[in-house]
């Protein structure tokens, strides 16, 4: 299994003190960030997009081509990239560069958007919300298969045998599907094949086993090599020496973003009461000391079969001391044992 770290590089407020960092001083410790976690062996280092003021990142690619030259062998990603308000030739041209950059350890993970700033900023419709994303994603794969592209659509210009540059280092880019939970989106990404990341933010995870087997009999049922089966499932967690500690320290900053997004979704206020529960054995939230996030990664691992999982440290801006600890830890400590007991578990199997 790959273990890695995702972002949507927020800068919001200490819930302490109030203070807030300025956007290079948070970019130049995400960096640092990305660089701690290549040198300890962590396998992925995803980046969200969004348009806000509480997000800093609109372009993924950009800062994950500042950190492909400073890293050496963690695969780069987007964690997303919002495809249905951008261009899929830019996006396929801007990974291309990161590729290149770093060798050959780019990856898109494209997906609809849950946050829709970006729809009138660049002047889409929601009405078109899903069959922007359709079209956009059968450029884009288009694009990444063949050097020159002929193509028509109904929201984009038409492309007439035109070539598109820069190709990447790799034959092909990674490019994944992030789906929250919608079955059509599953189904998608399972008959084209591609790989599925499923963010699980909230409930009791064994509520998605649905969703990923009907991934994996979609996946075999559409004719796909199985061993090219990849399945991510992306959560919240956050690592400290023990449990009481982690639970702390995580509480403030996560609570004030949720409590926001509440606000402005209709959700119900973050309650310690309902953290607490979040961080149960059996919850979606994995706060806590490293045995107890290891239990946890096992556990989903039991009930989705993944190939990788991505920890989302920082939903709300932690101190970066703090987010270097928690790093090291998944690191040093949680990869190595889940890593270790999923090839166990997977030499059992083999052995039967």
């Amino acid at each position: 299994m790959e273990i890695g770290i995702t972002t949507f590089v927020e800068n919001t407020p200490d819930p302490v003190n109030g203070n807030l960092l300025s956007p290079q001083e948070r970019l130049s410790n995400l960096l640092e960030e990305i660089e701690l976690a290549d040198q300890l062996g962590l396998d992925v280092f995803g980046i969200g997009e969004h348009h806000r003021s509480d997000y800093l990142v609109s372009s993924p690619a950009v800062v994950l081509a500042a950190a492909a030259v400073r890293t050496k062998n963690i695969k780069l990603s987007s964690a997303v990239t919002v495809l249905s308000s951008d261009d899929p030739v830019r996006v396929f041209q801007d990974f291309a560069h990161v590729d290149l950059l770093s060798k050959g350890r780019a990856e898109i993970m494209a997906g609809r958007g849950s946050f829709i700033e970006s729809f009138p900023l660049f002047g889409y419709d929601l009405k078109d919300y899903d069959t922007l994303f359709t079209e956009k994603l059968e450029l884009l794969l288009d694009i990444n298969r063949h050097e020159r592209v002929s193509w028509d659509g109904k929201h984009r210009p038409a492309i007439e045998n035109r070539g598109v540059y820069p190709r990447p280092y790799q034959d092909e880019l990674p490019v994944w599907i992030a789906v929250g939970g919608t079955p059509a989106s599953v189904v998608r990404a399972a008959s084209l094949g591609l790989p599925m990341a499923l963010a699980i933010i909230g409930g009791m995870p064994d509520r998605f086993v649905p969703f990923t087997d009907l991934y994996k009999e979609t996946f075999k049922s559409a004719g796909h090599d199985s061993a090219k089966f990849q399945l991510a499932i992306n959560s919240h967690g956050y690592i400290s020496e023990d449990s009481q500690k982690a639970a702390d320290e995580f509480y403030g900053p996560y609570a004030q973003v949720m409590s926001k997004l509440g606000r402005e979704r209709g959700w119900s206020p973050m309650s310690r009461e309902h953290y607490e529960m979040m961080r149960e054995p059996q919850g979606s939230l994995l706060v806590g000391s490293p045995q107890q996030v290891i239990d946890k990664i096992l556990y989903e691992y039991e009930l989705f079969g993944n190939t990788r999982f991505l920890l989302q440290f920082s939903v709300g801006t932690l101190p970066h001391k703090k987010m270097l600890h928690a790093i090291e830890l998944l690191g040093t400590v949680v990869a190595p044992a889940v890593k270790k007991a999923v090839a166990k578990q997977t030499s059992a199997g083999e052995q039967q």
